[in-house]
C-alpha cells in the first residue's frame, strides 16, 4: 500500500483561482438490494449513451485545445452526480508558456480530479481518461463529426472511441454502484486529463507530479478492449527534419539547390532504415509480435517564399518512430539522428537540421500482480472466454502511473472503430460491457 501526502496549498494548481470544487449531490433513493450494478447498467443504457453524446458534442480539438473549460465543467457536474467530490485544476500560465507554442496560449488547460472515500478501505484505485480529441477531416456518414448520432447500436463522432466512451462507461459504473447501494472495496480516484493527443505534459504528467493523489493501482481506460487487458505500450519519438537548399529562378534551376529533390532523396534513404527496424521484435504476453516502425511524412511542408517559378529553398517533413518496450529510448534517438546525418552526407549538397517535436516513453509491466488477475477475471466474466494481456502499439498514459508512481497499472476500455479517422464510433454494447467490468472490479477487488 502506498501513501502520498496531500499537496500543500502552495503547490502548482492548488491556489484558489486555479480550481473549482464540486461536492456530491444527496444520495438518491436506492433500488432494492436484489438489483445488481450490472442489471442497473442494462436498464439504463439510454442514459449511458446520452452521457456520451453530451461529451462528444463538446469539440475538444487538440491542437489547439478548444472547449476544455466547457467539457471540464460538465465533467465536474457528472462526477458530483455519481457521488464523488471533484476539483478542477487550471495549469498555471508560466508552465503553459514553457510548454505550448504561441498560437495555443489562448487556450487554457484543465485537469479534473474526483475522489470517493470508502469506509474501511485500505487501498486506492485511480481511473484515468483524456478528454481531448484529434482534429477532423473528410465527409462523415451522419454529417456533423460532433453530432453523436446513434445508429444501429453505434454512437458516431470524434472522440467516441478515443476516448470519451471510456469516460461515459466509468461514470455509468459509478452511478450503478451508488444507485444500488453497492460499496466499492477500494477508495476511488478519477482523473480526466488534457493533451494526451499531443504529449500529456500538461495532462497526466502534470497530474502525477502535482495533484494530491495517492493511488495503489491505476486503470488507464484505453489500450485494451474486448478480451485483451493492456499491460504496456510502445513509445514515440517525433522529429522534424528540415532540408536546406538554395533558391533560384524557376527558369534556371541549375543556379539553385532544390530542397524538395534533396528531401525526396533523403526519404528514399530512409526506406533502408525502415527495413532494418522491422527486424526488431517484442513478443507480448498474448503472443502478438510488435515491430519497431518509422512513419515518414505525416506532416511535410515547404519553407517561406515558395512559388511555382522558384526553386524551393527549404522543405520539412516529420518522422514518427515507434519505440518498443525492449528498446532504449535514448539509443533509438541517437541511432536515428546518426542515420539521418550519414544519409545526408551521401546526397550531394544535402544539408539538414533535425529538431525533436516530442516523445513519449514505452512501458511494460509483466501482468503478475493480483490487480491484473482481478481485472482479467472481470473481463473473462463479461466475455465468457479467457482474457489475455496485450501491449498497445500506440502510446497512452499508462507510462506516467507505472513509471512515476511505480504502481500496478493496466489499460482497458470500450474502444471502438476508426480511431482518428472518418466515422469514428463506439459500440453501445461495448460501452455497457466496460461499465459492468469497472463496476465489478470496484465491488470485488480490495487488494
Amino acid at each position: 500500500m502506498r501513501h502520498r501526502p496531500e499537496a500543500s496549498p502552495n503547490e502548482p494548481g492548488r491556489n484558489e483561482e486555479n480550481r473549482s470544487r464540486f461536492v456530491p449531490r444527496p444520495l438518491p433513493t436506492l433500488l432494492p438490494p436484489a438489483v445488481s450494478p450490472a442489471t442497473y447498467i442494462d436498464r439504463n443504457q439510454a442514459g449511458l449513451l446520452s452521457r456520451l453524446q453530451r461529451l462528444v458534442r463538446i469539440p475538444t480539438i487538440n491542437p489547439p485545445g478548444e472547449h476544455y473549460e466547457a467539457v471540464t465543467d460538465l465533467l465536474l457536474r457528472e462526477l458530483a452526480a455519481v457521488g464523488l467530490t471533484a476539483r478542477r485544476y487550471r495549469i498555471p500560465g508560466p508552465l503553459l508558456r514553457r510548454r505550448l507554442p504561441p498560437d495555443q496560449l489562448g487556450f487554457p488547460r484543465f485537469n479534473v480530479l474526483g475522489k470517493l472515500r470508502t469506509r474501511g478501505a485500505r487501498s486506492t484505485v485511480h481511473f484515468n481518461a483524456h478528454y481531448d480529441v484529434v482534429p477532423v477531416s473528410g465527409v462523415w456518414r451522419h454529417g456533423d463529426p460532433f453530432g453523436g448520432t446513434l445508429d444501429r447500436g453505434w454512437v458516431y463522432g470524434r472522440g467516441t472511441a478515443d476516448m470519451k466512451g471510456s469516460i461515459a462507461s466509468l461514470l455509468m459504473a459509478l452511478e450503478a454502484l451508488r444507485a444500488t447501494g453497492t460499496r466499492p472495496r477500494l477508495n476511488v480516484e478519477v482523473s480526466f486529463t488534457a493533451d494526451e493527443e499531443t504529449d500529456s505534459a500538461l495532462g497526466s504528467q502534470w497530474l502525477v507530479e502535482h495533484a494530491p493523489i495517492a493511488p495503489d493501482y491505476a486503470v488507464v481506460m484505453e489500450g485494451g478492449e474486448g478480451d485483451a487487458v493492456c499491460c504496456g505500450h510502445n513509445g514515440t519519438l517525433w522529429l522534424e527534419v528540415t532540408v536546406h537548399g538554395r533558391a533560384a529562378h524557376g527558369s534556371r534551376p541549375e543556379d539553385g539547390v532544390n530542397a524538395l529533390e534533396q528531401m525526396s532523396a533523403l526519404v528514399r534513404e530512409l526506406q533502408a532504415y525502415q527495413r532494418k527496424l522491422a527486424a526488431r521484435e517484442f513478443t507480448t504476453p498474448d503472443g502478438h509480435v510488435l515491430r519497431s516502425t518509422l512513419n515518414v511524412g505525416g506532416v511535410f511542408t515547404c519553407g517561406p517564399g515558395a512559388k511555382i517559378n522558384t526553386v524551393p529553398a527549404e522543405a520539412r517533413f516529420s518522422l514518427d518512430r515507434r519505440v518498443l518496450a525492449s528498446e532504449s529510448h535514448a539509443g533509438a534517438e541517437r541511432e536515428l539522428r546518426a542515420f539521418l546525418a550519414a544519409a545526408a552526407r551521401r546526397i550531394p549538397r544535402c544539408r539538414i537540421t533535425v529538431a525533436k517535436v516530442s516523445e513519449n516513453f514505452a512501458t511494460f509491466t509483466p501482468p503478475t500482480h493480483p490487480f491484473f488477475a482481478a481485472m482479467a477475471a472481470q473481463v473473462s466474466r463479461a466475455r465468457r472466454r479467457p482474457a489475455v494481456f496485450n501491449v498497445s502499439s500506440g502510446f497512452n498514459d499508462i507510462y506516467f502511473f507505472a513509471h512515476y508512481l511505480k504502481i500496478p497499472t493496466l489499460g482497458y476500455g470500450p474502444g471502438g472503430r476508426d480511431y482518428h479517422a472518418v466515422d469514428e464510433r463506439a459500440s453501445a454494447r461495448e460501452l455497457a460491457a466496460s461499465a459492468k467490468i469497472y463496476a465489478g472490479l470496484l465491488a470485488e477487488f480490495g487488494g
